[in-house]
C-alpha cells in the first residue's frame, strides 16, 4: 500500500470514529429499547411525591414559559451563556454518572445552555436518586431536585427529558394548540388521571407542533386498559426516546436569547 494510499485509510477511519463518537454522545449510546413515557411512567408509580403530568414537581410559579419577569427562566451571564449550575448525588455509579453528564453536555454544542458542577452558587439543580424520574418546571430557586431514579431512568433521553423540565419546558401533548394535532381519548384514561392531559396555557414561541419532541409523551401514556389515550391527527409516530429534536433545540434557543 502507498503512503498515500495508508494516509488516506487513517484519516477515513478518523473520520469514521469522530462520527461514532458524535452518534454516542447525541444517542446516550442507544443500548436502550425502552419506550420513554413508558419508562417514566412506570418508575414514578408509587412514589410519594406530587406530581403533574407524570414527572413534573408541582410548580411554586408559573410555567417558565410564562412566568412573570422571567422569574423562573435561569439566568443569562454577561458573556451570553446561561448556566446552570448541577451536582450528582455520590449514590450514582460512576457509569451512570457519565451517562448524566453526557446527557447534560448534549446541550452545549447546539444551544447557549451550560450545566457546569457547582461551585457555591445559590440556585442549583441536584441531581438525586429519587423516587422516580422528575423535575422541577423552570428555575425555582435555591436547591432543586432533579430526581433519576437508577432503577429506571438513568436513559440518555429520559435524562435530556428532566432537564428540559428544568429548562422551564412542559410536555408537547399539553400545549396550547394540541386539539389541532392529537385527539386525547378519554375513555381510555384513568378518571383520576384525566388532569394530566389538560392543556396549558403555554408560550409556543411561533414553533410548530412537534411529533417527534422529546418533550411528547407516546401513544399509551396513563392508559387505563392499554389502549391509545394520545393519537396524531397524522400518520406521526410519537414518544421518541433517542434524543433532543431539531425543534427542541431552537425552543432553547429561543426561549434564552441564544
Amino acid at each position: 500500500m502507498s503512503p498515500f494510499s495508508s494516509l488516506l485509510m487513517l484519516l477515513l477511519l478518523g473520520l469514521a470514529q469522530a462520527q461514532q463518537d458524535t452518534d454516542e454522545e447525541f444517542s446516550g449510546n442507544e443500548e436502550e429499547t425502552v419506550d420513554l413515557t413508558t419508562a417514566i411512567l412506570t418508575t414514578n408509580n408509587g412514589t410519594s411525591e406530587s406530581l403533574l403530568e407524570g414527572d413534573m414537581l408541582l410548580p411554586k410559579t408559573r410555567n417558565a414559559l410564562k412566568c412573570f419577569s422571567n422569574s423562573c427562566l435561569w439566568k443569562k451571564s454577561f458573556n451570553g451563556l446561561v448556566t446552570i449550575p448541577y451536582v450528582i448525588s455520590p449514590q450514582f455509579s460512576g457509569m451512570e454518572r457519565q451517562k448524566i453528564e453526557n446527557a447534560v453536555k448534549s446541550f452545549h454544542g447546539r444551544s447557549c445552555v451550560r450545566f457546569v458542577p457547582r461551585r457555591n452558587e445559590y440556585d442549583f439543580v441536584s441531581v438525586e436518586n429519587g423516587g422516580g424520574c422528575f423535575s422541577a418546571l423552570g428555575r425555582q430557586g435555591g436547591r432543586q431536585v432533579l430526581s433519576l431514579n437508577r432503577d429506571g431512568c438513568i436513559y440518555h433521553g429520559i435524562i435530556q427529558h428532566e432537564f428540559l423540565h428544568a429548562l422551564g419546558f412542559q410536555h408537547e401533548q399539553t400545549r396550547s394548540d394540541r386539539d389541532s394535532y392529537v385527539r386525547i381519548v378519554w375513555e381510555n384514561i384513568d378518571r383520576a388521571m384525566a388532569f394530566n392531559f389538560h392543556k396549558q396555557d403555554t408560550n409556543n414561541l411561533n414553533t410548530p407542533y412537534d411529533y417527534s419532541s422529546i418533550m411528547h409523551y407516546g401513544r399509551t401514556a396513563f392508559s387505563v386498559n392499554g389502549r391509545d389515550t394520545i393519537v396524531p391527527l397524522s400518520h406521526a409516530n410519537i414518544g421518541q426516546r433517542r434524543g433532543l429534536s431539531r425543534v427542541d433545540i431552537s425552543r432553547i434557543n429561543l426561549l434564552y436569547g441564544c
